[in-house]
């Protein structure tokens, strides 16, 4: 196995250029890369967001960028890593570091905030079967249609949301809803 094993990897953000968010974590993954240390870089995150806008009574989904100008990385900093990152076009430096000192990482509860994750969640919920089933009738609890029933549609386990169809002023709409914002009826 190597050297991979041993390389312990915190997250970090990386402060960037907004509006060049994916193209920078383009980069920092061929630089990283390039410069042979490909073994201490195990993630490069831009979170975003789906956002629906309706444009000419047409809907288009678009992604947004959830914090423009961060960027996260799961990174073991060791070596020329630091001085690569910040050598990238557009990267500002890294969130966190003191003048001259090396970058802080995340805090666990910050990591789990960012990635919109919630750890005594993600440990109970990923050995559980998947509580919904196809067609079945849920109520939405959370969010703007609270009280709501409406159909699960699709099912999607791995970023554990649902798509469930509710009947809105007569009419049938998708709503796209995680597992947390529905309950059995």
């Amino acid at each position: 196995m190597g050297m991979s094993e041993v390389l312990e990897k915190k997250w970090y953000v990386v402060r960037a250029v907004s509006g060049q968010e994916n193209k920078i974590k383009g980069y920092i993954e061929s630089e990283v890369e390039r410069n042979g240390f490909g073994d201490y870089l195990e993630e490069v995150l831009v979170p975003t967001e789906k956002v629906v806008q309706i444009r000419n009574g047409k809907k288009i989904s678009k992604e947004r960028v959830y914090f423009p100008g961060y960027i996260m990385i799961k990174a073991n900093l060791g070596g020329e890593m630091v001085h690569i990152i910040k050598s990238i076009t557009n990267v500002i430096g890294f969130l966190g570091e003191t003048k001259g000192g090396d970058p802080v990482p995340l805090r666990k509860s910050e990591v789990n905030r960012m990635l919109g994750k919630v750890d005594e969640l993600a440990v109970n919920t990923d050995n559980v079967a998947i509580p919904f089933v196809l067609g079945e009738t849920v109520k939405v609890i959370d969010g703007p249609f609270n009280g709501f029933n409406g159909t699960v549609e699709k099912i999607n386990e791995e970023k554990r949301k649902l798509e469930v169809m509710v009947k809105i002023f007569g009419r049938k709409t998708p709503l796209e809803l995680s597992y947390m914002q529905v309950e059995k009826v």
